[in-house]
């Protein structure tokens, strides 16, 4: 796309403005995702298993077809169906539908192949805990496979895009996962766009995306449980070559009661560290129940959240125009920067009035 080197220069030079004004601040970043409706209808959508059966179907059809043709060449008889036109109509529609498979197929073996580093991570963890003497809790973690649900979905609109549980309901939208990592002050820092329905893989690549303008300044990110796993958070905190990045996670791994108990209210004892036999995920669950840990994760509501809101609810944008993952992806940077440009013209107007 001719304007995606200006879009995205666009939002570093907004964000080197922001730096030069003083209005960002970057020590903590949160990052979470929003499903926002791709220019494409989940009816016009078909499963691995549904295609499998319509090709089956087709393939029956043009045999009968074939058979009338035979038949009224043989008796010099007059068809009233134009035959080659229907043997040709369903022969593209089987291609289509097979290549529909494919794409499912090798979605499905991608999949596999991200999930294989969060198996390996877990089988790891509770191997370490029998060498310790401690039993693993839990049931055994389960192998990623490549084989297709046979729910999965191709839609032949806007491949790319995926169906996606849209809010808290049983509600579910032909949809892009838009992800975004906010500092402190509500200003966008890095974004991106995964047809991923779920945040599983996603916090590695939002915090790749922050810009190197604000990257060096970094020092923690949050984010909610859905985007944890053991591999995720090494990524994030490691080099591939395990030198640390400088970075610390701050994810829920556990969820928490939005009531609030008296006893909660009152100062609460620094919970004693993790033994050496901790799992990745008891560590990070006493970092989040230490002072500077409780301290850091209430910005996450206070941030990222609110970005949401204020994109979908008072800009207007619950549905991408373009189609395809790297076309929406360049107009969520789009929006991005204009939601970010807004946003500096209210820190102004709040620094000029304090």
């Amino acid at each position: 796309m001719a304007n995606g080197a200006a879009f995205r220069a666009a939002f570093v030079s907004v964000l080197q403005l922001a730096r030069e004004l003083h209005l960002t601040k970057v020590g903590a970043v949160s990052v979470d995702g929003t499903k926002i409706q791709a220019n494409a209808s989940k009816h016009a959508a078909v499963s691995y298993q549904r295609a499998g059966e319509l090709i089956a179907l087709l393939e029956l059809e043009v045999q009968e077809l074939l058979q009338r043709a035979e038949q009224a060449e043989v008796q010099e008889a007059k068809e009233t169906l134009d035959i080659p036109a229907e043997v040709v109509r369903r022969e593209k529609r089987v291609a289509a539908l097979q290549q529909a498979r494919q794409v499912i197929e090798a979605r499905a073996k991608e999949l596999a192949a991200a999930q294989q580093a969060e198996y390996q991570a877990k089988q790891a963890g509770r191997q370490a805990q029998r060498e310790a003497g401690k039993k693993p809790r839990g049931p055994e973690p389960v192998p990623p496979s490549a084989t297709p649900d046979p729910k999965a979905q191709y839609n032949f609109t806007d491949p790319d895009s995926r169906i996606m549980k849209a809010g808290n309901g049983a509600h579910f939208e032909q949809a892009y996962n838009a992800q975004a990592a906010v500092d402190e002050h509500m200003l966008i820092v890095g974004a991106h766009v995964s047809p991923a329905p779920n945040d599983k893989e996603q916090l590695a690549p939002t915090v790749a995306a922050i810009s190197p303008v604000v990257a060096p300044d970094v020092k923690a990110v949050l984010t909610d449980s859905g985007f944890y796993s053991e591999a995720a958070v090494l990524a994030v905190e490691q080099t591939l070559a395990g030198v640390p990045t400088g970075i610390q996670v701050y994810a829920a791994v556990e969820k928490h009661s939005h009531h609030k108990t008296v006893a909660d209210l009152l100062p609460q004892p620094e919970p004693a560290a993790p033994g050496p036999e901790a799992s990745a995920k008891e560590v990070m669950a006493h970092r989040l129940k230490t002072e500077p840990g409780k301290s850091l994760y209430k910005l996450r509501k206070q941030t990222v959240e609110p970005v949401f809101g204020i994109i979908k609810e008072v800009m207007g944008f619950r549905r991408f125009r373009l189609r395809g993952r790297i076309k929406a992806g360049l107009e969520w940077m789009l929006v991005c920067v204009s939601y970010n440009l807004k946003r500096m013209f209210a820190l102004k107007n709040l620094a000029a009035a304090g």
